[in-house]
């Protein structure tokens, strides 16, 4: 059956194409291709011992930043779907969201941010796109993956635009500015910076507040750190655990978790899509073009069900985020960043070879951005490793 496509859908092929010219003609679209590299790289291969809350010695079952990836994935596309918006890259988006992630989430992120302060700052976004153009080394003629114009783009700018008409810069970086990797980058490859990105790219990042509210909800009564009473008082948590209660009032802890999660879900998913069906008969976008033209986004919750994505946000981020369990474990992470990355800045030997020899011959900021590159890659068993080889100290993750 030929599915629906969207007016202001992506196409393939019109895609704006890649930075190196590369003969097509295989049973893939070039939104398919990408997805399938971004598959095959290392650094999605990283992902696996990645933390997303919970670092990996606490339990096989928590989600890792790849089990993440994945659910983001499937939301997207079944989003997408419905849509009629390509899914290949909507895929392809979710799948490389999270590459540039240091080890041992986001308090790994922020310690390596601060570390890397004097010398421009660590910025996860940016990240992503120096993986996917340029630290990636798999292919014979270009560095990176070489992917299409639409990828790179709907990565950099999947959370709205970056900088204003001017060229001032706008929400997270306000303050700070613009990373230097996407400033470099965008001067030499044009993301349309002060535009948003496309419907596939705004559905790839609500897929991902979607994701990672409701599964932190399960992981959350998973490890103990709150009740399912506590989300009585929650709204949509609750309503739906009240649900789940009234229909199976016999039903087992585990599989009330479930229901509730996956209505949790389903709920926020069919407001995305509903809400997304009602700005484009508004808005009537008739290209990606004009997608990317609107003065905001397309993709979105609807009033009621951003405010309660706001309150369920604040009730796990002080019950979970900052629970006492959970700050103990990152700060020990917190002193593993550090302690490695004052020893690899102060004798360049101790990092493996095919990073010595770049370091080598560097300016202090560029051997600095080196070591950034090598931690920010290191998943947290290896980062454990190193600290435990460097140091002989156990750092206490038990």
């Amino acid at each position: 059956m030929k599915r629906f496509t969207a007016p202001f859908a992506c196409l393939p092929e019109k895609t704006r194409g890649r930075v190196f010219a590369e003969p097509g003609g295989d049973y893939r679209s070039a939104f398919a291709r990408d997805r399938d590299r971004i598959i095959h790289c290392q650094a999605f291969r990283r992902l696996k011992h990645k933390t997303q809350v919970f670092v990996y010695h606490e339990g096989d079952h928590y989600r890792t930043r790849l089990t993440h990836t994945i659910e983001v994935a499937q939301v997207a596309r079944s989003i997408a779907r419905a849509l009629g918006l390509d899914e290949d890259l909507a895929e392809a988006l979710a799948l490389a969201h999270d590459l540039g992630h240091t080890p041992f989430g986001h308090a790994g992120e922020r310690e390596l941010d601060s570390l890397m302060r004097p010398f421009g700052g660590f910025d996860h976004n940016a990240q992503s796109l120096r993986i996917l153009t340029r630290l990636e080394r798999r292919y014979a003629g270009f560095d990176g993956l070489n992917l299409t114009w639409e990828t790179l783009e709907g990565l950099v700018k999947h959370n709205g635009p970056l900088i204003t008409p001017e060229g001032d810069p706008v929400g997270r970086y306000r303050e700070r500015g613009l990373p230097e990797a996407i400033i470099d980058y965008a001067s030499a490859h044009d993301l349309e910076l002060a535009s948003f990105a496309s419907a596939e790219a705004q559905v790839a990042a609500i897929s991902d507040d979607i994701a990672y509210n409701a599964h932190d909800i399960d992981d959350g009564l998973r490890a103990g750190l709150f009740n399912l009473i506590d989300l009585g008082d929650v709204p949509l948590a609750g309503e739906a655990l009240s649900s789940v209660l009234r229909l199976y009032p016999d039903l087992e802890p585990d599989r009330i978790v479930h229901e509730t999660v996956r209505r949790v879900m389903s709920a926020m998913v069919t407001d995305v899509i509903a809400e997304t069906r009602r700005r484009a008969e508004q808005a009537r976008p008739g290209s990606a073009a004009a997608v990317r033209a609107m003065a905001g986004p397309l993709a979105g919750f609807g009033a009621q069900m951003q405010e309660n994505n706001r309150v369920l946000q604040s009730f796990l981020n002080e019950k979970m985020y900052r629970h006492e369990r959970i700050e103990q474990i990152m700060e020990r992470a917190r002193r593993v960043m550090r302690d490695l990355f004052d020893v690899y800045m102060n004798d360049p030997s101790l990092l493996p070879q095919t990073w010595r020899a770049e370091a080598a011959a560097s300016d202090t900021t560029v051997h600095a951005r080196q070591v950034c590159d090598f931690i920010a890659g290191m998943t947290d068993r290896y980062a454990l490793d190193q600290h435990k080889r460097l140091f002989d100290l156990d750092p206490l993750f038990r």
